[in-house]
């Protein structure tokens, strides 16, 4: 690269002081040569702040009055931060030497590309791909999201098996590069998604607005996941299965968009039956409260649809259903998906 757009760095924090201590020294040592760092905090009450301001006082903090969590906490932060690209850094991430670079060089090369993530390997086992990304996020006909190196729960080894840069359908929110401008003609994050599929909702915009969104096997961090909200939270479980509906509300066609719902509500209950029968009637209640919300809120959500002149980029969009094929044919590995399936 000849020039070198300007990048934000910007790690929202709440009570991650943990976290900060081990890893930010990583990210504070990032060779990328015109780079501002930024610590967002969303109303923490752990020293955390006191600790960055000490000990890094040249990064700059930005305190949200509380915690308006993942989607609404960036949005407020990134009003006040001014760069050419954004990039959107989980505090629980160990990010490797040269980790920006790759990343930037392909989106100010690659025609139409203004997003993006790297590979994202699990930190307590490097060898394996991190749940919340791995090697690039696709999404099925019925809005269930799947990455490379990842389909539900099934998650592959890094044998370089994905280690090409290429197109996909959404970027994990745990490391997102995005241009600021961007940014800001999307919207930004959906402050009612609060967190989880804020960062699948964004990119799915992005595609209706004929943008391309990309990974960049050439850059490699280490994501340690869960570190603000465990799986085994049933408000996880609760913001997941709301904000897929939700989703799927905003973004598929008009038409479609009624039916994945009509399937999603009966394959929503098969999984409530379930968590009953393995004793967890919290999470069962989480899909039943999801569904609440959604059904509330139905007509305000649908205000939300916005409409493109341009043509909507369907690329990394599985024309069948990941559900179907990882319980019916056993499909464990996103190298056993025919090309001939995604658009």
């Amino acid at each position: 690269m000849k020039n070198y757009p300007k990048v934000a760095v910007v790690i929202l924090n709440w009570n991650g002081k943990f976290f900060l201590e081990k890893f930010l020294p990583y990210v504070y040592n990032s060779t990328y040569p015109n780079i501002v760092f930024v610590v967002g905090d969303n109303g923490s009450t752990d020293n955390s702040i006191a600790f960055v301001q000490e000990t890094y006082p040249s990064i700059k903090i930005i305190a949200n009055d509380k915690n308006y969590g993942f989607a609404g906490g960036y949005n407020a932060i990134l009003a006040q931060v001014e760069a050419d690209y954004y990039v959107l850094l989980n505090s629980d991430v160990e990010v490797t030497p040269n980790w920006i670079e790759p990343v930037i060089a392909y989106l100010e090369t690659e025609p139409g590309m203004v997003a993006a993530q790297p590979k994202i390997l699990a930190y307590h086992d490097k060898q394996i791909f991190e749940y919340a990304g791995a090697a690039g996020g696709f999404i099925d006909a019925l809005g269930y999201p799947f990455c490379r190196g990842r389909i539900l729960q099934e998650v592959e080894r890094d044998e370089q098996q994905y280690d090409d840069n290429r197109e996909i359908f959404w970027a994990t929110g745990a490391a997102l590069f995005i241009r600021a401008d961007v940014w800001r003609d999307a919207g930004g994050f959906d402050d009612d998604f609060f967190a989880h599929m804020e960062e699948i909702d964004l990119c799915w915009r992005l595609k209706r607005m004929g943008h391309r969104v990309g990974y960049v096997a050439d850059s490699t961090v280490y994501h340690v996941g869960g570190g603000t909200l465990k799986a085994s939270n049933p408000k996880k479980t609760y913001l997941n299965f709301r904000n897929s509906l939700l989703m799927v509300q905003k973004n598929a066609g008009f038409f479609a968009c009624w039916w994945i719902v009509f399937i999603r509500l009966w394959l929503d209950l098969v999984a409530l039956i379930k968590f009953l029968v393995d004793g967890k009637p919290r999470d069962a209640w989480a899909i039943s409260r999801a569904h609440q919300y959604f059904f509330l809120n139905i007509f305000r959500n649908a205000k939300k649809r916005k409409r493109f002149s341009v043509k909507e980029n369907r690329t990394g969009l599985y024309k069948k259903s990941i559900i179907w094929d990882f319980y019916i044919h056993k499909i464990r590995q996103f190298s056993q998906l025919k090309n001939k399936n995604f658009f």
